[in-house]
C-alpha cells in the first residue's frame, strides 16, 4: 500500500512539474521562440560547417560564410516575398469576389445533378477566401517573429562557434567526462541529421513547386513556393495546407484545368520528396503517425504560436529521438512511431 502511494505521489509530482514547465514556456514565448529558431537554424547549418572543416577551411571563416549566405538569402527572400504579399493583399478583394462566383458555379453544377444545396447558407458557413487569408496571415505572423532577426542571427553565430564543444559539455554535465554514454552522441547526431535533411528536402519541395506554378502562370508563385517550403516541415497535413490557396488562385485566375495541374504538381512533388528522397537519406524509422503529427501541430501551436506550428514536427521528432535513446522511455517513442510493421519485426 505504501509503495503504491509513493508511486502515485511521484506520478502527480511529475505531472505537476510538466504543467508548471509548460506554463512557464508559454509565458516566456517571446524569449523561447527566437531561441528555438536559433537552435533550429544552427543545427540545420552545422553539417555545412563540418563539411567545410573537412576541406581544411578554418571554422571561423566557414561560420562567417554561412552567416553571409543566410543574411543575403534572407534579405532577397524578404524583399521578394514582401512585395508579393503586398500585391496579393491588394488583389485579395478581386480574388475573393471571383472565387465566390466560381464557387456559385460549382453549386449550380451540383443542382444540375439533382444535388440540392442552399447556396446562401453554404456560402455563409464556408468562406472561400479564408484559405487565402490564412496563407498571408501565416507569413505575416512569421514575419513579425523575424523582427528579432538580429538577435536570432547573433545566437546562431555563437552556437555555430561553440558547436564542437557542446557535446563534450553535455557529457560533463551528465557526469560522463570520459564520454562513454553513446546515447548522448546518438541523440545529438540524429537530431542534427534530421534537421539538416528535412531542411534540404523542404528547400527542394519549395523550389519544385515554385517552378511548376511559374510555368503554369499562377500569380505570386514565389509566395506559394515559400509557403510550401515552410509547411513541408509538417508532413501529410502541411502539403495540403500549402496547396489549398495556390490551387484556389489557379482556379480563379486560369480555370479548372490549370487548378488541376497545380494540384497535380503539389501531389507529385510531395510524393517524390516525402516517399522517395526523404526516406532514402533519413531512414523510415524516424516517422511519426498522422495522429501524432496532427496533435503535435495543435499542441505546439497553442504553446508557441505560429512558429510552434511550423516547428511542431521537428520539436516532436527531437522528443521522440530523445525517448529512443533511453531503454526506459523507448516504449513511449514506439507509441509515436508510424511504422507498425517495423515495430512488430523488432
Amino acid at each position: 500500500m505504501q509503495v503504491k502511494l509513493q508511486t502515485s505521489i511521484k506520478v502527480l509530482l511529475v505531472l505537476a512539474s510538466i504543467v508548471v514547465i509548460l506554463a512557464g514556456i508559454k509565458a516566456a514565448s517571446a524569449i523561447v521562440v527566437p531561441f528555438l529558431l536559433s537552435v533550429f537554424i544552427a543545427m540545420a547549418c552545422s553539417p555545412i560547417i563540418t563539411l567545410a572543416n573537412q576541406y581544411k577551411l578554418p571554422r571561423a571563416l566557414a561560420v562567417i560564410l554561412v552567416i553571409l549566405i543566410i543574411v543575403c538569402f534572407g534579405l532577397i527572400m524578404a524583399g521578394l516575398v514582401g512585395q508579393s504579399m503586398n500585391e496579393f493583399s491588394q488583389n485579395m478583394p478581386k480574388y475573393r469576389a471571383q472565387l465566390v462566383e466560381e464557387f456559385a458555379w460549382v453549386i449550380g453544377q451540383l443542382d444540375a445533378l439533382n444535388i440540392s444545396v442552399d447556396k446562401q447558407q453554404l456560402l455563409s458557413y464556408l468562406d472561400p477566401g479564408a484559405a487565402m487569408n490564412m496563407a498571408t496571415n501565416l507569413l505575416s505572423s512569421l514575419g513579425g517573429v523575424l523582427t528579432n532577426f538580429l538577435l536570432i542571427l547573433l545566437i546562431v553565430v555563437f552556437m555555430l562557434f561553440e558547436a564542437e564543444s557542446i557535446p563534450k559539455k553535455i557529457h560533463i554535465a551528465l557526469d560522463d567526462p570520459n564520454m562513454k554514454m553513446q546515447q548522448i552522441d546518438k541523440f545529438l547526431q540524429s537530431v542534427k541529421n534530421y534537421l539538416a535533411i528535412k531542411t534540404l528536402v523542404s528547400l527542394g519541395t519549395g523550389l519544385v513547386v515554385g517552378v511548376w506554378l511559374y510555368v503554369l502562370g499562377v500569380d505570386h508563385f514565389l509566395l506559394w513556393s515559400v509557403l510550401a517550403f515552410l509547411l513541408n516541415y509538417i508532413p501529410n497535413i502541411g502539403s495540403i495546407i500549402a496547396a489549398v490557396p495556390a490551387v484556389l488562385l489557379a482556379f480563379v485566375q486560369l480555370g479548372a484545368a490549370s487548378a488541376g495541374l497545380a494540384a497535380l504538381g503539389f501531389v507529385v512533388s510531395n510524393m517524390i520528396m516525402g516517399n522517395v528522397v526523404e526516406p532514402r537519406y533519413m531512414g523510415r524509422g524516424l516517422g511519426l503517425s498522422t495522429l501524432v503529427v496532427f496533435l503535435s501541430l495543435i499542441f505546439w501551436g497553442w504553446l508557441l504560436g505560429t512558429v510552434g506550428m511550423l516547428l511542431s514536427v521537428p520539436l516532436t521528432m527531437i522528443v521522440k529521438i530523445a525517448l529512443e535513446s533511453s531503454p526506459d522511455t523507448r516504449w513511449i517513442a514506439q507509441l509515436l512511431a508510424s511504422d507498425v510493421g517495423k515495430l512488430e519485426a523488432k
